[in-house]
């Protein structure tokens, strides 16, 4: 098993990661989840083209079984963190027949040495029901942030 930096040419399996992830946490996003996908293409396509995207993906016999990501985003800084980068951990998946092996754990890990490396202080991601447990086991913890749906 080798983690490898994903690239335009890996788009695909990105934009299939993202759609079964959000097929699995079902509920709303069943009904929108291939609608948004040209979105999420659009994104991707400009994210890895201009590095506003770091993915990671897991291969195992020449076949990619898991996969994530980092969003970089620009930011206005904070007292807390001058940095005028915002990273968010995304689309972390790993192929149904693979998971309980600690692939998500590696692959998380990974990602988040990729944040310290390139002078992150902080990371953020959104954690559905399934991923919530092992982001807590490696420290992440809610913050104040409030949403409204417009």
């Amino acid at each position: 098993m080798k983690l490898v930096s994903a690239t335009i040419a890996d788009l695909e399996v990105i934009l299939s990661h993202r759609r079964e992830m959000f097929r699995e946490m079902g509920g709303e996003y069943l009904r929108q989840v291939d609608a948004f996908e040209s979105a999420s293409r659009c994104y991707f396509l400009a994210a890895l083209q201009d590095g506003s995207y770091y993915g990671l993906l897991c291969e195992l016999d020449d076949n990619i079984i898991a996969g994530g990501g980092v969003l970089i985003a620009r930011w206005p800084g904070s007292p807390m963190n001058f940095d005028p980068r915002r990273a968010w951990i995304l689309n972390l998946y790993v192929n149904p027949e693979h998971r309980r092996q600690g692939i998500a754990r590696m692959l998380l890990q990974a990602l988040l040495r990729w944040c310290r490396d390139n002078g992150f202080h902080s990371v953020a991601l959104h954690a559905s029901e399934y991923g919530r447990p092992l982001y807590e086991k490696l420290g992440f913890r809610m913050t104040n942030e409030m949403r409204l749906k417009l």
